[in-house]
């Protein structure tokens, strides 16, 4: 028998982690589920959710290649040192306010909509990337504006409200793949610290070594998925949208001592220029608890630490 491979993977019991069953007929109860999942968490794991597992595992495949290839190779789609956008292969090590460290690389690109794609960040080495990525895009944007809609139903509002509010057809999504290296002084890193995503709603799925940790009720919580699982996380805005009626999900990566870990998650988000705030139906009768934010100012404002209200 193979000997227990150590890990930081240490919450609480999983079982608690709301999970959504996509396929159940009776769409009032996936739909309020979804609801509820997002009022008392701001994170649930969908599935049976229509996305082909052969789909979810070639992306995954073709990611983990990437990060394979020797540092040369990857550098070729590297962010630019002047950039002011996320875009390209970067490597992310700081030190946080308790003097642990973070350190993760990252692969971003747009997959969503196509005027906004930009192929030179896009890896080549696999004639498949491409095609692969442009699929799941389409997938996930699906499922993303179903979960939206019961969202935005669950609010008393029209179907396409919380999509609307995000930005309609102009909704971006971003790639992100986020490679973890493997660390034996797991009290002095994080992969990721405790935080609450800034865009609207995060669709994530990762390789078979766990590491995703949910806050809730003052303690961490273990995030278990399988191979076919979407992790859902409501983010900022839609928290913002909904004038604090639905949470955003405060999360954490955890890393192995031995083994590197993947992630995919994949973020829908305004423009830059898009306006965002309480959604004006929600606050005839109550006051509105957030401000309206120019997504390029909230986005740089919680990115540099400063203060948003």
């Amino acid at each position: 028998m193979a000997e227990p491979v150590p890990s930081k993977f240490q919450g609480t019991s999983p079982v608690d982690f709301p999970i959504v069953d996509l396929s159940n007929p009776n769409e009032d109860l996936v739909a309020r589920a979804v609801v509820k999942a997002s009022e008392t968490w701001g994170m649930f794991q969908v599935v049976n959710h229509g996305i082909p597992t052969e789909l979810m595992r070639r992306l995954k495949e073709l990611g983990t290649e990437f990060f394979e290839l020797p540092e040369k190779e990857k550098e070729a789609v590297a962010r630019p040192a002047d950039s002011t956008d996320l875009e390209g292969y970067t490597t992310d090590y700081k030190k946080d306010g308790e003097g642990r460290k973070t350190w993760a690389d990252h692969l971003f690109h747009r997959i969503w909509p196509p005027s906004r794609i930009n192929y030179r960040f896009w890896p080549k080495n696999s004639p498949d990337y491409r095609e692969v990525n442009e699929e799941y895009a389409k997938e996930i944007k699906k499922l993303s504006e179903k979960i939206m809609g019961w969202l935005s139903e669950g609010l008393g509002l029209h179907r396409d409200a919380l999509k609307e509010g995000l930005g309609g057809e102009k909704v971006e999504y971003l790639m992100k793949i986020i490679f973890y290296p493997p660390c034996p002084k797991l009290e002095l890193l994080y992969g990721a610290p405790h935080h609450t995503d800034l865009n609207g709603i995060t669709f994530l799925i990762a390789d078979e070594v766990d590491g995703l940790q949910a806050f809730q009720d003052n303690k961490w919580v273990d995030v278990k998925y399988d191979d076919s699982g979407i992790v859902v996380i409501i983010a900022d805005q839609i928290k913002r949208m909904s004038n604090g009626r639905y949470k955003s999900g405060e999360h954490r990566a955890t890393m192995d001592t031995v083994r590197t870990r993947l992630s995919w998650p994949v973020f829908a988000e305004p423009n830059l220029d898009h306006v965002v705030g309480p959604l004006p139906e929600l606050v005839i009768d109550d006051a509105p608890k957030f401000k309206p934010y120019v997504y390029r100012e909230y986005k740089f404002l919680k990115m540099n630490k400063l203060p948003l209200e």
